[in-house]
């Protein structure tokens, strides 16, 4: 009788410890689900973010080349409407030009020597609205033009001023620091402040934002300024100042960027190649969007031609 119980004893001895020996195990299913979707996932991230190093530096160059930064060899193909000189006043009678040229762009400030001075190239793309958009926006920034002319012969300021239109706008370029501020100033000189008092009135009522920017040759800036970024900025910034202060310039209108000697004009190291560089361009910016102000230098070259014709 004693027996009996021992060997029951023992017998439920054995499956308990059978028991915590194997555990429910069924977590284990659902985990290595787990461990396994992350891993898909994080194969998949990273097979997005693997690169073709050949098609990225073909698109760097492709971009580098359309903007500018990159002179192409290859031949611009692509066809145009040539607008000639008897063609401009009234903006009709345009036709297509089958002969291939390579265009420098306007942001490069090389000259476009493919040009005829009695034609101009007009993209097919531009719509007659966009040429008469383009025409009304250029006859605006000629007048602005022709009234700061007018100012600057009045105070017999004329020389040291000279002026441009691209696709942003007219730029008013104060060429010859030495005209403007004393070497490494920021102050502007009298005849600077003169030249001001001649292009002031006209901005303030121009109704066109302003962009004031600085630039410098080449050399090393000396004291007080570090280096010519910030002799270039703190001259921007003093013209803007005098604009905005003395001018009555709306200061929301307005800014001031300096360029240091990144964006030279000239190559060379002679003085006059050296005093081009060193300027302030005050840039009065085109109101139209980007598709019609592109059209303005084309327009303003084909006017050109014109009236040396």
């Amino acid at each position: 009788m004693s027996a009996n119980p021992r060997g029951r004893g023992r017998g439920r001895s054995k499956k308990s410890h059978d028991e915590a020996e194997h555990p429910d195990e069924r977590w284990m299913a659902s985990y290595m689900d787990m461990i396994t979707v992350l891993m898909c996932m994080f194969l998949v991230l990273f097979a997005m973010s693997t690169v073709d190093q050949q098609k990225y530096i073909q698109l760097k160059n492709s971009l580098a080349t359309g903007f500018g930064e990159v002179k192409s060899q290859k031949i611009d193909t692509a066809s145009g409407t040539v607008v000639t000189k008897d063609e401009v006043e009234d903006g009709s009678g345009y036709s297509v030009d089958k002969s291939q040229a390579d265009h420098s762009t306007a942001s490069s400030g090389t000259k476009d020597t493919n040009v005829d001075p009695a034609s101009t190239v007009v993209p097919t793309t531009a719509t007659k609205a966009d040429v008469a958009a383009a025409k009304k926006e250029l006859d605006d920034l000629q007048a602005i033009e022709q009234a700061i002319k007018a100012n600057l012969a009045k105070a017999g300021q004329t020389s040291n001023v000279q002026f441009t239109v691209d696709a942003r706008g007219l730029t008013v370029r104060l060429v010859g620091s030495e005209t403007y501020f004393t070497t490494n100033s920021a102050d502007l000189s009298d005849q600077a402040k003169r030249i001001m008092d001649a292009i002031a009135p006209v901005l303030k009522t121009s109704g066109h934002d302003v962009s004031v920017e600085g630039h410098a040759d080449q050399r090393n800036s000396t004291a007080p300024y570090a280096t010519n970024w910030e002799l270039s900025a703190a001259r921007a910034t003093g013209v803007l100042r005098d604009l905005v202060e003395r001018g009555g310039m709306p200061a929301q209108h307005i800014q001031s960027v300096g360029f240091g000697s990144s964006r030279p004009l000239a190559k060379g190291g002679t003085d006059a190649d050296l005093t081009l560089n060193r300027r302030v361009d005050i840039v009065v910016l085109s109101n139209q969007d980007q598709d019609v102000s592109a059209l303005m230098p084309a327009l303003a070259k084909a006017q050109d031609g014109a009236r040396a014709g």
